[in-house]
């Protein structure tokens, strides 16, 4: 169990680090400049956004990637008792899982309108990124890879 936790959290951590941020990454250098994705996706702001983020006034990419680490045992866990396909699982999990607490809890806690209604097209593709990659790096722990 603590193998699924440590190896869940650095997974988590670093695939928002190389996938959540480098998906950031290619749709602020390349799709800010392609109209057909700036309508679907909105304009993209820079990635690896260093802004101190409250409480602790730590960069918000590291607060991300906290959290990305928290979610990546949760993803662990279920990998780890379900045989699931790890990489399609990782991408619907991501996707769907982190973008709902991203627009539903989250904002309810910090005093913040909850979603709108409209769907956040970005924040799946990012979740789902991030999703993707912490599968394909707990591989190994899965004895998949």
């Amino acid at each position: 169990m603590l193998k699924t936790i440590i190896v869940g959290f650095v997974a988590g951590f670093i695939a928002v680090l190389v996938f959540h941020q480098g998906t950031a990454w290619l749709l602020y250098n390349f799709g800010n400049d392609i109209p057909s994705v700036v309508s679907f996706f909105g304009r993209t702001n820079a990635p690896f956004n260093m802004a101190a983020t409250k409480p602790l006034g730590v960069p918000v990419v590291i607060s991300q990637a906290f959290w990305g680490g928290v979610w990546g045992i949760v993803l662990a866990s279920i990998l780890r008792r379900a045989r699931l396909p790890d990489l399609m699982f990782g991408a619907i999990f991501g996707a769907l899982a982190l973008t709902f607490v991203a627009v539903t809890l989250v904002p309810y806690l910090k005093g913040l309108p909850t979603w709108n209604g409209n769907i956040p097209w970005r924040g799946l593709l990012y979740n789902g990124a991030w999703g993707w990659g912490a599968a394909l790096m707990l591989r190994p722990l899965l004895g998949r890879g």
